[in-house]
């Protein structure tokens, strides 16, 4: 009879366990509808399941005119929303795209989020698509620890507070063409599979590239750096294109050790 119990108990605390580190499946649709409800999106060892589009791209279409326009320089085919929303995923994997950017081709309208609190993907993975180009960034940003399996862009996104991007790992093509970075922000440790885009990047209070590895080419050209620069230990395992980039007003030019 001891024995029956002592093996019930085990099997209720391997059930318990198990419950506890089995990842919850969340569809994003309930995420996006928490968002226009104005709630806070927190989740923790989470899957989430179905496309994440931060830029409501549908239900914003539907209060444009369906003529198809031209793009024109002066932006007026882009349609930005503002995700007031604090938006924190730790240890969460998004099985589908993650959209904060969407062009549309057939009405030429461009989709844009922009995040007004603090926005955290820490310890994430995303195994297709993640989008943020354009973006604005108003309160803290933390990519820390995160996976990139897919393409991936934050091509114009500008980040006005804190942000990171240690210890991330870039599957495919990555760029952060035109960036800006208004406060110091970290890629020590980043692993970039694939070609990694700089160019235009604006490091306003300084970058750590410090043992980060870029296994094929590192595109730094026209990028300016004011502050530290740390690329100690930094691996370039094939060409740096650092034409016209400036660190603290002086041109630079990379010599793998």
């Amino acid at each position: 009879m001891k024995n029956n119990t002592k093996i019930a108990a085990l099997c209720i605390c391997l059930f318990i366990t198990v419950s506890l580190t089995a990842q919850t499946r969340v569809n994003a649709s309930k995420i996006m509808n928490d968002i226009r409800n104005g709630k806070d999106v927190v989740y923790k060892n989470a899957t989430i399941v179905g496309i994440l589009d931060f830029t409501f791209m549908d239900a914003q279409s539907e209060k444009l005119p369906k003529k198809k326009k031209r793009w024109n320089q002066q932006g007026e085919n882009k349609i930005e929303k503002q995700i007031t929303s604090k938006i924190s995923f730790i240890n969460c994997t998004f099985e589908d795209n993650v959209f904060a950017y969407i062009h549309e081709e057939d009405t030429q309208y461009t989709f844009v989020a922009n995040f007004e609190d603090d926005v955290l993907f820490k310890g994430c993975t995303f195994k297709e698509k993640a989008y943020f180009k354009y973006s604005d960034f108003e309160e803290k940003a933390d990519f820390s620890g995160t996976k990139f399996k897919g393409e991936s862009t934050f091509k114009f996104a500008d980040f006005k507070s804190n942000v990171s991007f240690s210890n991330t790992f870039y599957g495919e093509s990555s760029t952060f063409k035109y960036a800006k970075f208004r406060n110091s922000v970290s890629f020590a440790k980043a692993i970039f599979k694939e070609t990694a885009t700089f160019k235009y990047a604006q490091f306003k209070d300084g970058v750590s590239f410090n043992k980060a590895r870029f296994e094929e080419d590192l595109d730094f050209k026209h990028t300016k750096v004011n502050g530290q620069f740390d690329i100690t230990g930094m691996h370039v395992e094939y060409d740096v294109d650092s034409k016209y980039a400036s660190i603290n007003g002086k041109s630079f030019n990379y010599n793998q050790n």
